[in-house]
């Protein structure tokens, strides 16, 4: 609910960078206007505020749509930070030689 946060989420889904967001972090996505045609997770009572948002709600550990990590709870953690961890490698610059 704070345009702040909402304007830097959007932001980074402008400029393509990774955004992942666990259990209810998925409602910001929706202030966002971020979600259209998008298959994403939550936690289970998120599911029709994200179908209304244009999303396409699965319930799965984690789930991977371009740039955009979601998972649906804490015990999801591990697979939720590995697919992050690798959405961070796949865009970041290749180092120097």
């Amino acid at each position: 609910m704070m345009p702040e946060a909402v304007e830097f989420v959007k932001a980074f889904f402008d400029a393509g960078k990774p955004v992942a967001a666990i259990c209810h972090g998925p409602w910001t996505l929706v202030e966002a206007d971020v979600l259209r045609d998008r298959t994403v997770t939550s936690w289970p009572s998120l599911k029709t505020d994200l179908r209304n948002a244009g999303a396409h709600w699965v319930d799965r550990e984690v789930v991977v749509d371009h740039c955009l990590v979601t998972s649906r709870k804490p015990d999801d953690l591990p697979a939720f930070c590995a697919a992050l961890v690798e959405q961070f490698r796949a865009a970041a610059p290749a180092a120097a030689s």
